[in-house]
């Protein structure tokens, strides 16, 4: 069973106020929890489906959800999914009785931060809150964005608008190392430098054959880029806004 703190015992304030989303369909748990963190200093606000648990977490700016999965509505899983993609930067805690190891799994790779099975003792997940708030949301990676293409480059997650590209590991890194240097020309060996092993060959095909798959995920073509564009001879660069043709 769960355990859950008593209320009787004081409690240490957290130094700063953090906000924090509950998404948890059993209501009694989701308050005792709610009221714990709330003596710990914490402000909590409830959502006890993922329908409601995913607005509140698009109209509100929380530093972290603590995220059931069995949720009516709408999976915690969709939940998490949607959040990560629209929030890149808030923290998410999976608090969930599912316990294999394929669903913890598939819980941190759709974005979540840290995975606790029920039962689990109060003083825990408090342990766990205060690890996941020690990174000071300040000094992550800032969100590459232009127009309206974003990436993530700590969550390896990139979207065009509110879509999330499914991109292989080599256009991410591509994606990223462009958008990094907006404007900028970035020539094949610069390329090959940082996304690339020593090893691959100069002259071959692949970063072309890797920017046309780019491309053809982000709508686009060679001849009228709206992201990437060919610098004949030379290489490729991310086109600046003031340059969108369209």
């Amino acid at each position: 069973m769960t355990h859950l703190p008593s209320f009787s015992i004081p409690w240490i304030v957290a130094t700063r106020k953090m906000r924090v989303l509950i998404v948890e369909d059993e209501l009694d748990f989701a308050n005792a929890l709610a009221r714990g963190l709330r003596q710990k200093g914490y402000a909590v606000d409830i959502a006890i489906n993922g329908e409601e648990g995913w607005e509140l977490g698009e109209i509100n700016e929380y530093d972290l959800a603590i995220l059931d999965l069995n949720l009516p509505k709408l999976d915690g899983l969709e939940v998490c999914r949607r959040l990560r993609a629209s929030k890149p930067g808030l923290l998410i805690l999976m608090l969930t009785a599912r316990s294999r190891l394929e669903d913890k799994i598939v819980g941190l790779d759709l974005g979540a931060d840290d995975y606790l099975v029920k039962p689990f003792h109060f003083e825990e997940l408090t342990a766990r809150i205060r690890a996941l708030l020690r990174r000071d949301l300040r000094v992550r990676e800032p969100i590459l964005s232009i127009r309206d293409l974003r990436l993530d480059p700590a969550g390896r997650i990139a979207w065009q608008g509110k879509r999330r590209l499914e991109l292989t590991n080599k256009e991410f890194a591509i994606l990223e190392y462009l958008m990094r240097h907006p404007g900028e020309v970035v020539s094949q060996e610069d390329l090959i430098e940082h996304v690339w092993n020593e090893d691959v060959n100069l002259f071959s095909t692949s970063i072309r054959v890797h920017i046309h798959s780019l491309r053809r995920k982000l709508g686009e073509s060679v001849d009228s880029p709206r992201y990437i564009e060919t610098i004949t001879g030379i290489g490729y660069r991310v086109v600046a806004p003031e340059e969108d043709r369209l």
